[in-house]
């Protein structure tokens, strides 16, 4: 919508802000409500009797061009984030205190991350960079940059921050943990008897309180900071640590979007059983689609000093995205590529590789292997080749994928292990095609009609174009033909079907959520327009 390099963060900061909560708007409160009309170039929506319109393109991913304004006394006036706020509060209610002040905080925060970036260099790993690229979160979230904590910009990915982790010694007969962290005892030396464990600098701050008495009596220990210097990725909390080529997933207990960011007991055990568990599952996906790859979460460790610090040290390792790509291979975030676009001089041949690699694993996860992935942009890394190429998909984050209820035996768990490792067959389906239908494809597809050579404004988002030569239209057809593909491969399964014969598709409501103050697992959804059937 607007420049970086010209405008003030404020004024950046203010329109994202505002663009965000729109987008909610127009998929969660007018759109079901018949309350929206597009008339190109804009779209048009009422939000508590108040006529909105902006400019639009990019289908489902409904990006905007130009000032958003709404209608008062037949004269459009431009709108603000505040003014929109209010609507949304007279619209829904006026029932929650929090809202208006979240939306600020996010505005705010945005604000904050866009002055620290001129000064910051970005890291000069590509892949790095791109985890650090996530200015303005989740397009389709009302304060996707709010963050709880004080302290925080210093530890922000989006600020280029890096810093050493603290290690910590416990005891170890109050170790805590389960799997393989054998790749943590080199990130230091411990004293005998105890066993070495890093922590976030921002998680011991929070925990300081919780820390003394352990610290004190010699069952935890401060060893210092580490050698290196940490360097946090997209979701704050997960670090990558060059020393041992890890990342490291913390607990930070703080709220980040819709969530407390932190590794509950049940979620620390739960990822070496999935881990466990996956490592058939993706070697047989693998073979089937090369190409195909993940990143294990082979163990944790904590120490085992009473829930809250158990969940609050724990630490959760993962194996980092460059030992699992093959040689000349960069992994780049999918988010990135959706936030920045990409340019290329084949969208639609790059845009067929792009979909080839991560659509169908996807799809077999769950037909083949009765497991959900939760490929959002935030969970896949694209693999280029020196031209630019996709040709591997990286899945990651354990946290988000699920096994679907009945096709796995989970009986021999502890119960809120296994409540939390399961889906049902439905609301796993609904996830699946969330991420990959809504929330992914559709905002890659709109980088690319906005970075392709000859670019400009045309179709509206109705159509799920921008310039007039059809290039959204010729994207949706590949896709389609690279879907049909796989389901004439298996046999035409019915969900796959559906999805290609138009059925809508479920938007997450992240207003609504976040709206009603739930847990992000209870979020629910909404129907959008299919972008695959043939026009």
């Amino acid at each position: 919508m607007t420049s970086l390099a010209l405008d003030s963060p404020a004024s950046v900061a203010e329109e994202a802000s505002l663009a965000a909560l729109l987008r909610c708007c127009v998929r969660e409160i007018s759109g079901p409500r018949g309350q929206v009309e597009y008339t190109r170039p804009y779209v048009l929506l009422r939000v508590a009797g108040t006529l909105l319109r902006v400019r639009a393109h990019g289908g489902l991913a409904l990006r905007f061009d130009g000032r958003a304004e709404w209608l008062e006394n037949g004269s459009w006036q431009p709108l603000s984030a505040e003014r929109l706020v209010r609507l949304v509060e007279s619209e829904l209610g006026e029932d929650n205190d929090e809202f208006a002040s979240q939306v600020a905080e996010s505005r705010d925060v945005m604000t904050t991350l866009l002055a620290a970036r001129r000064d910051a260099p970005p890291p000069a790993d590509p892949w790095l960079a791109s985890e650090q690229a996530l200015v303005f979160g989740h397009p389709f979230h009302p304060s996707p940059k709010a963050r709880g904590g004080d302290g925080w910009l210093r530890y922000a990915p989006e600020a280029h921050a890096s810093f050493p982790l603290r290690l910590l010694g416990v005891r170890r007969d109050v170790l805590a943990g389960a799997g393989d962290t054998s790749s943590l005892d080199a990130l230091g030396q411990a004293p005998p008897g105890y066993a070495l464990l890093p922590a976030h600098p921002w998680q011991l701050e929070l925990l300081a309180a919780d820390l003394a008495a352990p610290l004190a009596d010699g069952r935890l220990i401060d060893l210092g900071e580490g050698s290196r210097r940490a360097v946090p990725t997209s979701s704050v909390r997960t670090v990558y640590e060059p020393l041992i080529d890890r990342c490291l997933k913390f607990s930070l207990d703080v709220r980040i979007t819709n969530c407390l960011r932190k590794n509950s007991w049940y979620e620390l055990a739960g990822a070496v059983e999935l881990s466990r568990r996956l490592e058939p599952v993706f070697r047989d996906l693998s073979a089937a689609f090369p190409g195909t790859r993940w990143l294990p979460e082979p163990g944790y460790r904590s120490a085992a000093l009473g829930t809250r610090l158990l969940e609050g040290l724990g630490v959760i390792v993962r194996v980092a995205p460059w030992s699992v790509c093959r040689p000349g291979v960069t992994p780049l975030l999918s988010g990135a590529l959706a936030a920045a676009g990409h340019p290329v001089a084949d969208p639609v041949g790059w845009w067929r590789a792009y979909v080839e690699r991560v659509a169908p694993p996807v799809l077999e996860a769950y037909l083949g292997h009765g497991v959900v992935l939760e490929p959002h942009l935030q969970n896949v890394l694209i693999g280029v080749d020196a031209a630019g190429l996709p040709v591997e998909a990286v899945f990651r984050d354990l946290e988000g994928t699920k096994l679907v209820a009945g096709r796995h035996e989970v009986s021999g768990l502890p119960g809120r292990v296994a409540e939390a490792l399961t889906y049902d067959p439905a609301a796993g389906w609904d996830r699946v095609v969330y991420c990959l239908m809504v929330n992914h494809l559709p905002e890659i597809a709109a980088s690319l009609t906005e970075t392709a050579p000859g670019s400009g404004d045309g179709d509206g988002p109705g159509d799920g174009d921008r310039d007039g030569n059809g290039l959204g239209r010729e994207l949706w057809a590949v896709a389609r033909e690279v879907l049909a593909g796989y389901a004439g491969s298996r046999g035409w399964p019915r969900p796959v079907a559906d999805l290609l014969s138009g059925r809508p598709l479920p938007a997450k409501a992240n207003l609504s959520v976040r709206w009603a103050r739930s847990a992000d697992r209870s979020a629910g959804y909404v129907p959008v327009a299919n972008p695959l059937p043939p026009f």
